[in-house]
């Protein structure tokens, strides 16, 4: 998959991955690529079950035991990774790509202070003596609005909102000053005035800070608001890809297709949302060809036996047989 991308922060190259479940191999991610250039917010959307959070914790070094990469590179900077060590992965976490994830309170250790959050992450990656950390978490406190933050910094998770959680967690975050935030499904335990404030905060530090994002989401209208670039995913694999605003008004693929027509628009008179028919496969039984097949309203015979592959455009790519005859390697 070719991006015209210029100067990309991380490529991802042909990746599968796989777990271990019940005696069985199965592949959650199947030759992925994607790659997000610089200064750049990525969306990366589909149904839950689809593989993007299992993408973020293969780009960290984050996968459960009984997961691994099975095939394909992970480069960050121009650097292959994804045979790090342990050790080496933490070089890269946090300092050079964060991690915020849905649930805050799954991230912050119920026993200790916010200060002693910022005060162990800080002095671990930077060397910060104990008064410089402090300082560095009030900062970014104030910076993500956390009122009477200087009186706050000694209390502990529970005595937060869930909304303030997340706040503090993007903050202990960007104190890394990370080149590439990965944020999945950040707001998606919110409610609503919560959500936009948190992507509003995400969308001037990153413009402040100049980092790029990978943004997880299955909230369409989230990515269509903060992304530069899309891509979609079924069953662990990219089946679309295109600018925000080129896929948005032209979608391609009958799966992007059909998750767009099954947005509510407040409007009586627009057009019902249509649900998408049918259930995702379960990954015991992937189907054989094109894994939507079994679900697309325009799947022809070919569909049932071949993969399609990624059929590139100018900044549009999307693996169906509607836009291309060649199949992708078996």
């Amino acid at each position: 998959m070719r991006q015209h991308c210029g100067t990309c922060v991380l490529e991802i190259k042909q990746l599968s991955v796989q777990f271990h479940v019940n005696q069985t191999q199965l592949t959650v991610i199947r030759d992925l690529s994607l790659s997000i250039p610089d200064n750049t917010v990525m969306g990366l959307v589909g149904e839950s079950g689809s593989g993007k959070s299992v993408t973020a914790l293969s780009v960290l070094g984050l996968l459960p035991p009984n997961g691994h990469i099975e095939s394909g590179k992970i480069i960050w900077n121009g650097t292959e990774i994804q045979g790090f060590s342990d050790a080496d992965y933490r070089t890269i976490r946090g300092r050079d790509i964060g991690l915020v994830f849905q649930n805050p309170l799954a991230s912050l250790n119920p026993v200790f202070s916010i200060q002693d959050h910022f005060v162990e992450t800080l002095r671990l990656h930077f060397g910060h003596t104990r008064k410089q950390a402090i300082q560095e978490a009030e900062y970014w406190l104030n910076r993500v609005g956390i009122p009477d933050a200087h009186k706050r910094l000694c209390d502990y998770p529970h005595q937060f909102s869930l909304g303030m959680c997340q706040r503090i967690m993007i903050a202990l975050t960007l104190a890394m000053k990370p080149k590439l935030l990965i944020a999945d499904e950040p707001t998606a335990s919110l409610d609503v005035t919560i959500q936009v404030q948190i992507l509003e905060l995400l969308q001037d530090l990153r413009a402040e800070l100049g980092m790029s994002v990978l943004l997880i989401s299955h909230d369409l209208g989230v990515i269509a608001q903060q992304c530069d670039r899309v891509a979609v995913m079924y069953l662990g694999e990219l089946v679309e890809w295109a600018p925000a605003e080129t896929l948005f008004s032209n979608p391609k693929h009958p799966y992007t297709q059909a998750l767009l027509a099954s947005i509510p628009i407040p409007d009586p008179k627009a057009p019902k949302p249509q649900r998408l028919s049918g259930e995702l496969p379960s990954l015991y039984k992937r189907p054989a060809g094109c894994a939507f097949h079994t679900r697309c309203p325009q799947a022809m015979p070919v569909c049932q036996t071949s993969r399609p592959g990624l059929n590139n455009t100018v900044d549009h790519a999307v693996g169906c047989f509607l836009y291309s005859e060649e199949p992708a390697n078996q």
